[in-house]
């Protein structure tokens, strides 16, 4: 790639900024972490790389970048894409080679939703080798589109308030997942991709309910953004703006022992009778 246009380079500072901050905010990444980046050939994960990379040339901590893909042996993936575009790099890889693609079809009826299992599957098998090598952190490529949306499919779906954090301790204890991208519009990932050409390898989606169900909130979601740009920026905001008195969950507040506080001063109103 040859020097970028002016409108080029504001795309590259912006995701490299938006990144930057949300690494600062939320502590991501620490002096001597090895951070372990999870590729899966989208344009996400190589956005998270690229960047990543960056920010190891110039941040003032020292901490090291390990690239890795787990072949889950999906028919026709293409082996030899990653490992040449790493090669190249010059970065440290590993392909984590795991047939859960067999075990999801034996185990999951012809029809059926396949996700949740692909899934956990897949981040066991992760958080395993994060362990393995002595990756302190695990950054994942999801952007704030994402967490938007999977705060809505959580919703509907689910019937909780949850989405996707930009920083998580996994249940063991022994896994500290970051999002790096977490302030980074997917509009802007995908610019980012197409002007650095990144070898993406097609997402060979299932057509399960889940992925149905993703589909209908991002469409929800851009006729929202068309009909009143900045809404979903909004939505996202108010992830980081909870206020539990005002919501109905009584393990966040006690709302039990809400009594009036006899000590509060009085304030009195002069009634004018007309």
């Amino acid at each position: 790639m040859g020097t970028l246009s002016v409108n080029q380079n504001k795309l590259q500072k912006r995701l490299r900024r938006l990144a930057g901050e949300a690494v600062a905010d939320f502590n991501m990444i620490e002096e001597g972490d090895k951070v372990m980046v999870c590729l899966s050939g989208g344009k996400d994960s190589y956005t998270l790389l690229d960047v990543l990379m960056h920010f190891q040339k110039v941040a003032p901590i020292r901490f090291d970048i390990v690239a890795v893909n787990m072949d889950q042996k999906q028919p026709g993936f293409p082996e030899h894409v990653l490992p040449a575009y790493l090669k190249a790099l010059g970065v440290e890889y590993h392909i984590v080679e795991k047939d859960t693609y067999s075990v999801v079809k034996e185990l999951i009826p012809e029809g059926k939703t396949t996700c949740s299992l692909c899934s956990r599957l897949r981040r066991g098998t992760l958080y395993t080798f994060a362990d393995e090598i002595g990756a302190t952190k695990m950054a994942l490529g999801h952007h704030r589109d994402d967490i938007v949306e999977t705060f809505f499919l959580n919703m509907f779906f689910n019937g909780s308030l949850k989405a996707m954090p930009p920083k998580l301790r996994a249940d063991d204890g022994r896994n500290v997942v970051i999002r790096p991208l977490a302030y980074c519009h997917e509009k802007d990932i995908q610019a980012y991709s197409d002007l650095k050409q990144f070898p993406i390898i097609p997402c060979n989606l299932c057509g399960s309910q889940e992925n149905l169900q993703r589909q209908v909130v991002k469409d929800m979601l851009l006729d929202w953004e068309r009909k009143t740009p900045g809404r979903t920026e909004s939505i996202f905001r108010a992830l980081q703006n909870v206020q539990p008195s005002q919501l109905a969950d009584r393990k966040l507040f006690d709302f039990n022992n809400l009594r009036i506080d006899e000590t509060a001063a009085s304030r009195f109103v002069n009634v004018v009778n007309i």
